[in-house]
């Protein structure tokens, strides 16, 4: 052992590195470099799959020297921190008891690691000052994509990717849905807020982009999910920042531009139309099941959560489910699956009634770090309880790009909130 090397191991040299540690963890450039990072998560999440999978790997490489671990541990009591790891400790547990395949296990832990994401960026973002940079990155590149998705919807030939719908640039219908539908309401309390202030630029800028978003959605592509969560969301905005005579005039004007969209778009009026026509043919044609689709999929996961209510079936099950299932009746009857299209039945099958509880005490955790006023408040309980309405029909936690919207919505409005909360307090 040379010298150096005595100097740096003994008591004097460790702290020596701690303090070196720590000054590291204080760097302003490096700080920057992960707002950087996070900023390009949000603005490449609506256009790939694969930046922002990268964005993410390099923002943890960069964040880790920033957090100060003692600090980060006294937060993990707190539900909203601890929750998104009791979640990833049930699903490899869970693989220990799970009928399905180890590669369905091991491929069902994927969706839930992400969460664990969530109590870093709330740490990161209550320290920060750039999250409203982040949340506008996310809402620019929606714009550009709505923009792009009326061109497309004219000329398929500018399409990035081959998709399966018109008017859909990248990905699929239901993405684009979702992601409009989270910038229209995160923009509805700014709209609000400036038409009372009397800035009539930055209202009438505020609502362009969101008549933007909301167009698209009638007249280019849109999923009934996202239908779903804007009734929902109307609701939610209505209770939380209009007046009983303000929200009559809300329900007045929802209900006038509801009629005057399904007089004006065929498209619309063919979405809704389809449900009934599914529901009818389903079993016959499954090109044309989706309404069916959901409903065999949900008796099948009702059955297979009734065999095991307490701990489910275990991690990546559900495709080992439906194969015992599995009839001969019809072809969707025969259908095997590994998501049944809703967030409880999803969660239900693997982990039973010990994994439905947490799902919901995790929602519950993080509607509650939104109670409070304010623009990051408002963006945060709109992705959450968007996540859950939409949940009603799919497993949308669990999805890459609206469980990534759920982790970057709480993990930054929730650290922005945390940090506006802090402020107030003496």
């Amino acid at each position: 052992m040379t010298a150096e090397t005595a100097e740096w191991s003994g008591p004097a040299g460790r702290q020596a590195l701690r303090a070196r540690w720590q000054a590291m963890g204080k760097s302003p450039a490096l700080i920057g470099a992960a707002d950087v990072l996070a900023v390009l998560i949000a603005a490449s999440l609506p256009w790939s799959t694969t930046a922002p999978s990268i964005f993410v790997g390099l923002w943890l490489l960069v964040v880790t020297p920033t957090i100060d671990w003692r600090d980060y541990g006294r937060q993990l009591a707190r539900p909203a921190f601890a929750l998104p790891f009791v979640f990833l400790l049930l699903a490899l547990l869970g693989t220990l008891w799970s009928d399905g395949a180890w590669a369905d296990r091991v491929h069902a832990i994927k969706p839930v690691a992400k969460l664990v994401l969530i109590p870093a960026l709330l740490y990161h973002f209550s320290r920060s000052e750039r999250g409203f940079w982040l949340l506008l990155g996310f809402l620019v590149s929606c714009a550009l994509l709505a923009v792009y998705s009326w061109i497309v919807l004219h000329d398929p030939a500018w399409k990035l990717t081959a998709t399966a719908s018109a008017g859909v640039p990248v990905k699929n219908y239901i993405d684009q849905s979702q992601e409009f539908t989270l910038s229209a309401f995160a923009l509805a309390l700014p709209a609000l807020t400036f038409w009372r202030g009397g800035n009539v630029v930055a209202t009438a800028l505020c609502l362009a982009l969101i008549l933007l978003f909301a167009t698209n959605m009638v007249f280019v592509a849109s999923a009934r999910t996202a239908l779903l969560c804007i009734a929902v969301l109307l609701g939610l905005l209505a209770w939380r920042h209009l007046s009983r005579r303000a929200a009559l005039v809300l329900l007045a004007g929802t209900i006038t531009a509801s009629a005057l969209a399904w007089t004006t778009s065929p498209y619309l009026r063919h979405r809704i139309a389809d449900i009934a026509v599914e529901y009818r043919h389903g079993h016959e044609d499954i090109s044309r099941a989706s309404t069916a689709q959901r409903l065999t999929y949900w008796r099948k996961a009702l059955h297979a959560f009734a065999e095991a209510p307490l701990a489910g079936h275990g991690t990546g099950s559900i495709k080992r489910q439906f194969e015992h299932a599995a009839t001969g009746g019809s072809s969707l009857d025969a259908e095997i699956v590994s998501n049944p299209h809703n967030q409880t039945l999803n969660v239900g099958m693997q982990w039973g009634i010990l994994g439905v509880a947490l799902l919901y005490s995790m929602w519950i955790a993080h509607l509650r770090l939104f109670l409070d006023e304010g623009l990051a408040a408002w963006i945060g309980l709109v992705a959450v309880v968007q996540n859950i309405a939409s949940s009603l029909l799919n497993s949308h936690l669990f999805d890459f790009h609206e469980g990534w919207m759920y982790v970057l919505g709480v993990g930054v409005a929730g650290g922005m909130a945390l940090k506006a909360r802090a402020g107030r307090q003496p």
